[in-house]
């Protein structure tokens, strides 16, 4: 009799486990993250205003829009630091739920995976304080070398437009130069390895205000203004829609505007209002 209690026990727990299970899975592909309860979102930390380290916490515009996606969806957010090349590969690989990390909608990333735009936003042109060169436009950057961060858009287009513009016109070859974080790129051109640096306006805005004056902005207005996405693996239908209701929830209870507001001064607007 004994014996039949405890194998009867065992049987009820056994089901109890594989019931919580099926709970814990169809809990996740109902909101379409890899964890029930849990936004994982990729970011590439050494952003600013976008994301940066300030005190053992990531802040910055993207990682307060991610609080306030993941609190409209009832989840918990947990952020991961990844390279920016390894974002859509990482987002891809499941590692992460989805990206939002100041990357632009482009073909080749949607090719990959899915967007939802979010802001718009364009880059800056810096040059070092001392520097005999003040490019106003992309086409100014005709026979100068122009550090970039790898993987960003810009690479493909200044390269283009060195073949389909400075060279045809005999304003000399842009010489790209590319270096794993905006930071690293900054570092290059003021040692004096790169002429010019391209990166998105807020990132170059932030980084000139710290700089202590060793580099200014030469470019009036941005160059290249595109549209930023938060992006979802292809086919994950589910999260994508909970992400979109979300957003469209902020842009309407106003918190979306106020986060805007707030980061104004960096070139961030929002790409609704285009």
């Amino acid at each position: 009799m004994t014996q039949a209690v405890s194998l009867r026990g065992v049987c009820v727990a056994l089901a109890l486990m594989a019931g919580l299970g099926s709970v814990s899975s169809a809990a996740s592909a109902a909101d379409g993250t890899l964890k029930p309860g849990v936004l994982k979102v990729g970011v590439e930390v050494a952003y600013p205003p976008f994301e940066s380290w300030q005190d053992n916490k990531i802040v910055g515009f993207d990682a307060e829009l991610a609080q306030l996606l993941s609190q409209q969806m009832g989840l918990k957010l947990q952020l991961a630091d990844t390279k920016f090349s390894g974002l859509i590969l990482g987002l891809n690989a499941d590692r992460h739920d989805t990206v939002i990390s100041a990357l632009y909608i482009t073909p080749e990333r949607t090719a990959q995976a899915d967007a939802i735009p979010y802001a718009d936003t364009g880059a800056y042109i810096m040059v070092r304080n001392d520097s005999t060169i003040e490019p106003k436009t992309e086409k100014d950057l005709c026979g100068v070398t122009v550090g970039l961060q790898q993987g960003t858009s810009w690479v493909k287009k200044l390269r283009e437009l060195s073949d389909s513009y400075c060279k045809t016109s005999g304003k000399g070859a842009i010489t790209v130069k590319e270096f794993p974080t905006a930071p690293e790129t900054m570092q290059a051109l003021l040692a004096g390895h790169v002429q010019a640096q391209v990166d998105i306006a807020g990132a170059v805005s932030m980084f000139a205000e710290r700089s202590h004056g060793r580099v200014k902005i030469t470019s009036p207005n941005t160059i290249y203004p595109q549209t930023l996405g938060i992006y979802v693996k292809k086919g994950n239908d589910a999260l994508k829609a909970s992400l979109t209701k979300a957003l469209a929830t902020l842009r309407q209870n106003g918190e979306y505007t106020a986060l805007l507001k707030k980061y104004a001064r960096y070139g961030i607007t929002d790409t609704q209002a285009r």
